[in-house]
């Protein structure tokens, strides 16, 4: 695994690196069903996602995406950052978070999940904020990446943490024209579904069948 992972001081304070997906206890990533040149499309345990990826090179990568809630509980999805970033004015409560990171040689993974305690544990705990889905709705939102990590990357891949809603998360008080916002707990880093992109590949900045 490459030393990349500036990793588990975002799991304390807010920053944009972490573990790869494959370190989230339980997490499961999950097969493609169809996909274009731009946009792929992922199906997972009562969740459907889209994904449409930008790139043009020195320019930040766009990601777009959707997902609906095809299930009959509100679904949870992990879009939102943690509540530490938010106390600590790094992110905007109500706002899509800079996404985590990992790379492994030229393959680098974004994320946005719910993050599992790092050790030594932080002061702040890094507990996730949501979005709630209700039964049919669908999810939209966005959200870019600058590509200027210290190793060249050739591929890229994004996953979305969901789960269905449960007692354990309560509704923030929302933000003025913010979106509401539901705060989650540490727990759900080993029980989250992960949605996750196939490769998308810079060069011919098209996903991978």
């Amino acid at each position: 695994m490459n030393a990349l992972m500036l990793a588990m001081l975002a799991a304390g304070y807010g920053l944009t690196a972490a573990s790869a997906p494959d370190a989230a206890p339980t997490a499961t990533e999950n097969a493609m069903s169809t996909q274009d040149r731009h946009t792929a499309r992922v199906a997972g345990a009562d969740a459907a996602l889209e994904a449409s990826f930008e790139y043009a090179e020195g320019a930040p990568l766009k990601v777009t995406y959707r997902l609906r809630n095809e299930g009959k509980a509100p679904l949870m999805a992990f879009d939102r950052g943690n509540r530490h970033a938010v106390l600590t004015k790094k992110l905007t409560q109500g706002d899509v978070a800079a996404p985590t990171f990992s790379q492994e040689d030229a393959d680098l993974t974004l994320s946005h999940r719910a993050l599992p305690l790092s050790k030594p544990h932080p002061i702040v705990p890094p507990t996730p904020l949501a979005s709630r889905v209700e039964p049919g709705a669908t999810l939209e939102d966005a959200f870019e990446f600058a590509m200027d990590t210290d190793v060249p990357v050739d591929r890229v891949r994004w996953c979305l943490g969901v789960v269905p809603f449960a007692d354990d998360f309560k509704a923030l008080k929302p933000e003025p024209n913010k979106p509401e916002v539901w705060l989650g707990s540490l727990s759900h880093a080993e029980s989250q579904q992960l949605l996750c992109t196939p490769w998308f590949d810079l060069a011919t900045s098209s996903f991978e069948s």
